[in-house]
């Protein structure tokens, strides 16, 4: 498992959603309230970019269809229909660098 770079400390602030991508995955990094987290920017839906909708509290939601799920365990929080889960990664911070490990 290694740790990649997904930004500055100062380029992820809180409530923003940033994409990047990592050995080909698309991985949403946010910052809620100084916490760091990273879960899969592809909705389990319809396969839309999560990085593209909106964020509430702890919550993201799809711009496509409304599927919405938690950042900090990728869980599904609210959709008609059963879909899986985000996939998760440790995101550690040092000094003013946000590292996804993969």
């Amino acid at each position: 498992m290694g740790k990649i770079i997904a930004g500055k400390v100062s380029d992820i602030t809180p409530g923003k959603l940033c994409k990047v991508s990592i050995d080909g995955k698309d991985i949403l990094v946010t910052n809620l309230d100084g916490e760091y987290f990273a879960v899969d920017d592809t909705c389990t839906h319809a396969g839309a970019s999560l990085s593209e909708g909106k964020i509430e509290g702890s919550t993201v939601t799809c711009g496509w269809h409304g599927a919405q799920f938690n950042c900090k365990n990728g869980n599904l929080e609210k959709f008609p229909a059963k879909i899986r889960n985000l996939g998760t990664y440790k995101v550690v911070v040092e000094s003013d660098d946000v590292f996804v490990e993969v």
